[in-house]
């Protein structure tokens, strides 16, 4: 039989061939193709990301062995002066039996760097690799051994060394363990009551949306462990289906709550070393519709927790009594849409105060929060977002802000007292600005790059921000970059329907006439998570919206109202209740002004494409406004916001019950009737993240309201659908070559 829809998709993989593979002569720059973006390594930049030691005088860092091929020595690097100290060669890393030395995915030090856990042999877990085996390396002895041998191999995850650097904890297949250094006994510390409860690692929907894996913590006097226990018993199950890695189908399954439905009950547990016994905090609410975002000691005997209700909209700070389980509020911060979670809640004033992040007064700003009332007290009053915090030393505060330019990035401080922030980054550094400081303040690594420009990498003094010298400027791939066919490209701003100004850049054809019109493809997010309008390298999807302009297209990106940009609270939250309806308006009323600002851009030929978040934007472009767009191009998309997850979804959205209206207007699903354009769906199969099953229900709505379109599903891919020999390569052909049979480029 014959299906349109396959029919379509061998179309698209068999046209325009030249996108793969291009002749050149032998004296000619090699053309910007698929291969030379996504396989070839002409483009590939370096990143530096030290690993520093508490002082801040030194990074930790690993080199290639000198003596041993293919494998790497831990050294100590001074950032001043470049003198590197080998504190473990190659050598010390091989296991008694083994014949090449353990490969290093992370370690830590204890007991002033006289023994080292190293992480190796690492498996993912949904996004990270969080889970392997780990070795304790010995320094004044000479010897390594593997901790937790007795449990099954790469079932080990968040290894840590206590503070007195006696005992390591661990967690492994659900519960605590807690191993001696000196003798290697260990001991299970948490019991699963039933197979559904996780203690020390979270379930897929925390992790997903509070960034939460590792749930547990030691005390700092060693004698206790704080841990979560998430009780998944009521949580529905989500089941993935392998067709293809054996001859009968595999199922996947785990717990996953949608919107609406069950969250896992989950509590704070504290366990005596001494005793064994277990105390559970007395956390007011039903630990199914409240949220234990983050935990983390202040002293010997309490507890700091954020606990958020299930709406989001309230983030209530405990504090936990290790001896009785009692908790009380300290303080609460709250939003009439969601508040985040606060990562850099640290004491400081001889622990009298907290630092903590709020946009209470319409803005992103530190206070300070005392210890004993709650009371909130500014340490900044400027009019922008202090949008992320870099560092926090004794006196200063470092963080990121983009006051004038919301496209760009900025390093400021303010001091810990309170005052007026002052930037830091000198104006010859425009465009985007990142820095990892040292923990005592007074130097840093600057990384710099600017939209088509590779980042170069300084080590600089603080505050002055003098270059001590050049880490990494990536000359090769400014070289080939500089030898393509000019682009030109520009940051401009259009109005949405209320007058609010909206960031967009805009990339023009090669050759590009002024006198004619050519079709624009829009790439679109939108959603409250992220920014798409940067002025920063965007590297290989940079690189790919380069190549179809040198095809033949005007190229863009807007980042409607909503987005997660430095534009004060009122910018980002105005969304809430309304994803997938502000956001695809906006999108709409911008690309009607540009065509009105830039004549050139054709109307009748505007593509769109985006991916998750983005994918469900190009969905709601292509259904809800079919008279603006021909063309589009959905990756992973949510047609559904009832099967997305609950954290995320009502954290924008509200609860479903309290915004039925909201999450029917939102999700494309209903408005598939109204597709008129050409429309390519893609998903893996595999996506714990975004479901293919919302995909496959969208291709029933479809196919009922007899719209045609194009999909394909690559088997087993996740979210990212980047595993498996030739993906990417194969999935980029795929969108550009739609793009050139559907909406062909070059001027009219």
């Amino acid at each position: 039989m014959c299906n349109p829809i396959y029919f379509t998709i061998l179309v698209l993989l068999t046209a325009s061939p030249l996108l793969a593979q291009e002749t050149h002569t032998p004296n000619s720059t090699p053309p910007l193709t698929i291969e030379s973006i996504y396989k070839s390594g002409r483009f590939s930049t370096k990143s530096f990301s030290p690993n520093w030691e508490t002082s801040g005088s030194k990074y930790v860092t690993n080199r290639d062995s000198k003596t041993i091929p293919n494998s790497v020595d831990l050294i100590a690097v001074d950032p001043v002066t470049h003198e590197e100290t080998v504190l473990i060669p190659a050598d010390q890393l091989i296991p008694t039996g083994a014949k090449k030395p353990l490969s290093i995915a992370s370690h830590q030090w204890a007991r002033n760097r006289e023994i080292a856990l190293i992480f190796t042999n690492t498996r993912k877990v949904w996004r990270h690799h969080s889970r392997g085996d780990y070795w304790l390396m010995d320094r004044k002895s000479g010897t390594l051994r593997q901790i937790g041998s007795d449990r099954p191999a790469t079932s080990l995850m968040f290894a840590k060394i206590s503070p007195d650097a006696k005992s390591v904890a661990y967690v492994s297949e659900g519960d605590v363990y807690v191993e001696s250094i000196a003798t290697g006994i260990a001991q299970k510390v948490t019991s699963k009551r039933t197979p559904e409860i996780i203690n020390g690692t979270s379930d897929w929907v925390y992790e997903e949306e509070f960034d939460l894996k590792d749930c547990f913590r030691w005390s700092p006097d060693s004698q206790r462990i704080a841990f979560w226990e998430f009780d998944t018993s009521k949580v529905g199950e989500f089941t993935l289906i392998n067709n293809t890695d054996s001859l009968y189908p595999t199922l996947k399954k785990f717990k996953h709550t949608k919107p609406g439905q069950t969250n896992s009950a989950v509590r704070i547990g504290i366990v005596d070393l001494k005793t064994h016994e277990t105390l559970w905090l007395d956390v007011p609410g039903d630990p199914r519709e409240n949220y234990i975002a983050r935990a983390r000691w202040i002293n010997n005997n309490e507890l700091r927790l954020q606990h958020l209700n299930r709406k989001q909209n309230q983030n209530r700070v405990l504090i936990g009594d290790a001896s009785t389980g009692k908790t009380k509020v300290l303080f609460t911060d709250s939003d009439k849409a969601w508040v985040e979670t606060c990562d850099h809640d640290v004491e400081f004033d001889g622990g009298k105060q907290i630092l903590w992040v709020s946009e209470k007064d319409g803005f992103r700003h530190v206070y300070g929060v005392n210890r004993m009332s709650g009371k909130m007290t500014p340490i900044m009053n400027d009019p922008f977002d202090a949008f992320q915090l870099v560092r926090v030393t004794d006196e200063q505060i470092y963080f990121i802000a983009a006051p004038d330019r919301p496209t760009d990035r900025y390093l400021y401080s303010v001091p810990l007292a309170g005052g007026k922030s002052k930037r830091v980054t000198p104006n010859e550094f425009s465009g985007w600005n990142s820095y990892d400081i040292s923990p005592d303040g007074k130097i840093a690594f600057h990384t710099h790059s600017r939209f088509g420009q590779p980042p170069t990498t300084q080590l600089i003094e603080l505050p002055t921000h003098q270059i001590a010298r050049e880490i990494i400027s990536n000359e090769k791939a400014r070289t080939e970059i500089s030898k393509l066919p000019p682009v030109e490209s520009e940051f401009t701003r259009v109005n949405a329907d209320d007058g609010t100004p909206l960031d967009v850049w805009i990339m023009k054809p090669k050759d590009f006439d002024p006198a004619l019109k050519y079709p624009m493809i829009v790439y679109v997010y939108g959603e409250p998570w992220g920014t798409t309008v940067t002025n920063q390298w965007g590297g290989n999807r940079y690189l790919w919206h380069r190549l179809l302009a040198e095809q033949g297209y005007v190229v863009c990106s807007i980042d409607n109202r909503g987005t997660n940009v430095p534009r004060g609270r009122d910018f980002r939250k105005t969304v809430y209740r309304r994803v997938g309806i502000l956001p695809p308006a906006d999108q709409a009323t911008a690309v009607k002004a540009l065509a009105l600002k830039y004549p050139w851009i054709d109307r009748q030929r505007i593509g769109v494409w985006g991916w998750s978040g983005g994918g469900s934007m190009t969905l709601n472009a292509m259904f809800k406004h079919p008279d603006l767009y021909h063309t589009g191009v959905s990756i992973a998309p949510v047609p559904n916001m009832l099967y997305y997850d609950s954290i995320y979804q009502e954290r924008y959205m509200d609860v479903p019950v309290d915004n039925p209206d909201g999450y029917r207007e939102g999700s494309p699903i209903h408005f598939a009737k109204n597709l008129t354009g050409n429309l390519l769906v893609i998903h893996g199969t595999g996506d714990d993240n975004c479901h293919y099953q919302t995909v496959e229900l969208l291709i029933n709505e479809l196919v009922k309201q007899n719209r045609q379109f194009s999909m394909m599903a690559y088997p087993n891919r996740s979210h990212s659908i980047n595993e498996g020999e030739n993906t990417t390569v194969h999935l980029q052909n795929l969108i550009t070559n739609f793009f050139l049979n559907q909406m062909p480029p070059g001027p009219k």
